[in-house]
């Protein structure tokens, strides 16, 4: 008797399961692409219009949009509608997946001219705390996890963006660069090391020597990587801690020598 009840249990289990999986796919409902603009699109001067205007207006419309699918698959839960609640959860995940850019760059927005100046008690906890996340990353460079590291990126350009006048612009530069080269975006990186020894012309960090290895093995713009690595020499080099890089610049700025005496 108890086989047969709990048989039965598991019979109307599984067909409020199967109930509950749409039939619909919902591709009849899917937007056509050449219909996806709906009317024409609202006018924006864009004389009287900054690109960070425009980027918080479209990171707002953006939020606005996942908002509303949220809205719509809580009210499809509600009321059970399971073939539109699939709908708007399946618009969600590929919202997800989709590449989203932050199209602001704190090094190009920040003057080179900034100068770092004071210890300020909310900038050194914003600093640290990019720091962990950057460590809890992983230290070896292949199993590095990306995402920690753009999550550590935000907070590297949030202490410059807040705290322009905080000691600890140089170092959050220096870290965002070291970011930027390792996620190959080698002009960005190059602009984050520039902005280190700009934003503090004694800065501990190497920032010349990286500006100048991207220069010369990434970008192959050989004359300026000639200049920094002399630099670099000259300023960071008289550093035992540098003392690789050192011989590396010296041997570096032998061969690039070379190449221009001989014109290629």
């Amino acid at each position: 008797m108890a086989r047969i009840v709990c048989t039965g249990m598991l019979i109307v289990l599984l067909n409020a399961l199967v109930g509950c999986q749409s039939v619909d796919r919902g591709e009849g409902q899917l937007i056509p692409r050449s219909s996806r603009q709906i009317g024409p699109a609202s006018v924006v001067n864009i004389a009287d219009t900054s690109e960070v205007d425009l980027v918080e207006k479209m990171s707002v419309n953006r939020q606005a949009y996942r908002q509303g699918l949220e809205l719509l698959a809580g009210y499809y839960m509600r009321t059970g509608n399971n073939m539109k609640l699939e709908w708007a959860q399946k618009e969600l995940a590929a919202l997800d997946t989709m590449p989203k850019y932050n199209y602001i760059i704190e090094a190009i927005e920040a003057s080179a001219n900034l100068k770092v100046s004071a210890s300020i008690p909310e900038a050194d906890d914003l600093y640290y705390e990019a720091e962990e996340i950057d460590k809890e990353a992983g230290t070896l460079p292949i199993f590095k996890n990306e995402n920690q590291l753009r999550l550590a990126l935000e907070k590297y350009n949030e202490v410059i963006k807040k705290f322009p006048a905080s000691d600890k612009i140089d170092d959050a530069a220096y870290n965002a660069g070291d970011i930027y080269e390792y996620l190959k975006d080698y002009t960005i990186a190059l602009l984050y090391f520039k902005r280190t020894f700009q934003w503090d012309p004694e800065t501990p960090h190497p920032a010349r020597f990286r500006a100048a290895r991207i220069l010369d093995q990434r970008l192959h713009r050989n004359a300026e990587a000639l200049q920094l690595y002399q630099q670099a020499v000259k300023i960071e080099g008289q550093f035992d801690r540098y003392r690789e890089w050192r011989e590396f610049a010296e041997k570096r700025i032998k061969e690039l020598q070379k190449i221009d005496e001989s014109g290629n």
